[in-house]
């Protein structure tokens, strides 16, 4: 794990340290945690570490500064939720490229019911791996999800003809296969797969996948780590693909990076509070003419920035059957 800087005395740092800890929640690309975070005074500072950097699969570090995006609206909820505004700067010193962000954390803010609602969604969210039991049908919560990423700079589109479905899950598929066979890249991998029963909480673990019995052929294969467990998807009794999205920016800058790390990480936290989990497919959008093939004839031009699967693990209203949550209530 990065190490937690905290320069300032710890009675009256409750909030920041939250903070800290929800940004190492963030989800990122083979679970790297690929950021550093600092904190000095009244400021905590979100940066890149180079030194988890995919070199192979991420070489421009696009994946990476989303990931780190995705700490940096961890880190926005935890303030939030614990009385404080954070007051953020982007990309605050052009000398210094791997700063990607500052925060103030100096005022103060009533917590919402959504930032009440979000925050503990950050210590419960999982990446899934594997099938669904059931699609995302809900049309208020899709509208939700696509709000969220919307008031973060991004879009999401959602893929509900059969035909581009197959399409897309033949660009993963492709992809996987070229990158199970490249050398370079499963040595990348590799450096990241750890043992069963590692402590280490950085990295793929054995345990985060659905048992060997349970693995089938199917669509949207899952990334190979060189365990030759996870040949692809379970599509037998009545489970399901899920609901397939990209989730796209008009720019493909690395601030435009940064705003879909925010923006997927906030319609994460948003499904996670409604019972929905996701999974992630981003072998083709590491392959450069294959994103670009993807950003024209799926995203009208835009820049896809992610590939997400999304549906329920288990039958179950959200919330665990209380009462409906803000997130969906009305239209």
């Amino acid at each position: 794990m990065v190490p937690i800087h905290d320069n300032r005395s710890k009675t009256d740092e409750a909030p920041v340290r939250a903070a800290l800890r929800a940004g190492e929640r963030a989800p990122s690309v083979c679970n790297t945690r690929p950021w550093a975070l600092t904190h000095s005074g009244s400021r905590i500072a979100v940066s890149v570490d180079v030194d988890r950097r995919l070199e192979v699969s991420d070489p421009k570090a696009r994946e990476l500064v989303i990931s780190c995006g995705a700490a940096l609206y961890n880190i926005r909820t935890a303030l939030r939720a614990h009385g404080v505004l954070p007051k953020i700067n982007i990309l605050p010193d052009p000398e210094r490229p791997g700063l990607l962000a500052e925060i103030d954390t100096t005022h103060s803010v009533e917590p919402s019911n959504l930032d009440l609602l979000l925050y503990p969604s950050i210590g419960k969210r999982r990446t899934h791996r594997g099938p669904f039991t059931a699609d995302v049908d809900d049309v208020r919560l899709v509208r939700a999800l696509s709000t969220a990423a919307a008031t973060e700079g991004a879009a999401l589109r959602l893929i509900t003809d059969k035909g581009l479905v197959q399409s897309l899950a033949g660009l993963v598929a492709a992809a996987e296969h070229v990158q199970r066979h490249e050398r370079s890249h499963a040595e990348e991998l590799a450096r990241w797969v750890r043992s069963p029963g590692s402590r280490r909480p950085d990295g793929i673990h054995a345990e985060d996948f659905p048992p060997e019995e349970r693995v089938t052929d199917a669509e949207f294969p899952e990334r190979d780590y060189g365990q030759n467990r996870i040949p692809g998807m379970l599509d037998v009794h009545g489970e399901v693909t899920g609901t397939i999205a990209l989730l796209t920016t008009v720019a493909d800058t690395r601030s435009s990076h940064l705003a879909a790390g925010q923006a997927l990480q906030r319609l994460l936290l948003t499904a996670t509070a409604e019972g929905v989990s996701a999974a992630f497919h981003t072998q083709p959008l590491e392959e450069p003419l294959l994103r670009a093939f993807i950003t024209e004839r799926l995203c009208e031009g835009a820049h896809a920035q992610m590939i997400l699967r999304l549906g329920r693990e288990h039958q179950r209203t959200p919330n665990g059957g209380g009462p409906i949550s803000p997130l969906t209530a009305g239209s």
